[in-house]
């Protein structure tokens, strides 16, 4: 029992005990537990990284619709999207394809 007061007197007899208390309370805050503050800074952080992840894909849904739109609707549009993607080609047309 004398090593606890030796080390309170040594260490800890000038701290009030109300910051004391305070300290050990955000110690075990941060520290225990399954929802302690570093779990929670790394759901936060993970919530977030998927909420970009989510607007990312929206906008690119929201292209894909205008594309798709755009290739119901007009037929040049149509004819050029299938010579770009799928390397059609017309019936008195050569088609090259030069790799980079």
């Amino acid at each position: 029992m004398s090593r606890l007061t030796d080390f309170y007197k040594k260490y800890l007899a000038g701290l009030n005990k109300y910051w004391l208390v305070t300290i050990l309370f955000l110690a075990i805050t941060f520290f225990t537990g399954d929802s302690n503050l570093y779990n929670r800074y790394r759901y936060e952080e993970k919530i977030r990284t998927l909420e970009n992840e989510i607007n990312r894909y929206k906008k690119e849904i929201e292209q894909n619709r205008k594309k798709i739109r755009e290739l119901q609707t007009d037929r040049i549009g149509l004819e050029q999207f299938a010579r770009e993607e799928y390397l059609m080609k017309g019936e008195d047309e050569d088609l090259f394809i030069v790799e980079e």
